[in-house]
């Protein structure tokens, strides 16, 4: 079950069987079903997760209507990273929009992980600097693209998601409606 962490970890920093076992160490399997809650608004987030298998939603709650912020699929960590890293109640909900496998570790063992493997700040590092392309690419795409080229977009780079994932939550992540998303796929098939 680490192979694919190993995979990912593997470009930018190796491990040795002594290292990877104090790795392996650190983290719990946990499988868990659709619809599970792995933070919650006003809760502070105790783990990150490593997802190896399933889907996880970022959302957050604004007038009764959850907006969804990131949509985390196998072979990246999720956490509401903000409450997780600072420790304070989270303004966000991590939700598995699948049946999921994951690796979690807790911020109190992830803490210890630091000391007892310094090349954990290598990867935590990468994980940090992924996070925020992802965030800045999101922002970059809400001030300079139209709806439809967002659509686009998504659809090239996450194609499959399309089918893996309710279009009213990937409309939510793009920032329009589902009737507007609707006319958009429409448009493009004709």
């Amino acid at each position: 079950m680490f192979e694919t962490i190993y995979s990912y970890i593997k470009t930018f920093v190796s491990f040795t069987e002594n290292e990877k076992q104090i790795f392996e160490d650190a983290f719990s399997f946990r499988q868990l079903p659709k619809k599970t809650r792995l933070a919650e608004e006003g809760k502070i987030a105790k783990e990150l997760y490593y997802i190896v298998k399933g889907l996880v939603r970022l959302y957050y709650t604004k007038n009764g209507e959850e907006i969804t912020g990131y949509i985390f699929r196998e072979g990246l960590f999720a956490s509401s990273y903000e409450s997780f890293l600072r420790q304070v109640p989270s303004i966000q909900t991590l939700e598995a929009l699948e049946d999921c496998d994951l690796l979690v570790i807790n911020y109190k063992t992830l803490e210890k992980l630091y000391n007892d493997l310094p090349k954990m700040h290598i990867v935590a590092r990468k994980v940090a600097e992924q996070r925020f392309i992802n965030a800045q690419a999101m922002l970059s795409s809400f001030i300079l693209e139209s709806p439809e080229e967002r659509y686009r977009k998504f659809e090239e780079q996450h194609g499959d998601l399309l089918l893996r994932v309710p279009h009213h939550i990937i409309a939510s992540y793009l920032g329009i409606t589902p009737v507007s998303m609707s006319r958009i796929r429409k448009r493009l098939m004709e």
